[in-house]
């Protein structure tokens, strides 16, 4: 985890199949960057989120890079997640909970 960019989080806490109430809203925030991004790179906030103990993996995408999103898994349990945008990575840890 480098700091690059924070999650924050509009529905605590995150979970599994909600049918009523706040979706799995995440806001991603970056850090401006100092030099400007790589042209070549894609504006995409892309997550690669493994289970942590398991190999499941799954990807998602926030199109237009860090911004609003509603990111949901398919499993509970604490997903790690590797975050890609405009040359730039980070990674953290999000948990999700049974309904």
């Amino acid at each position: 985890m480098k700091g690059e960019i924070v999650a924050v989080l509009f529905g605590h806490p995150l979970a599994l199949g909600r049918d009523e109430g706040p979706t799995n809203k995440i806001l991603w925030v970056a850090k401006p960057a100092a030099t400007s991004p790589d042209p070549a790179s894609p504006a995409t906030l892309a997550i690669t989120a493994t289970l942590d103990g398991t190999d499941t993996r799954v990807t998602r995408e926030v199109a237009g890079g860090p911004g609003p999103s509603v990111i949901d898994m398919p499993r509970a349990g604490c997903w790690h997640l590797e975050l890609h945008w405009s040359g730039h990575t980070d990674t953290m840890d999000l948990v999700y909970a049974e309904t």
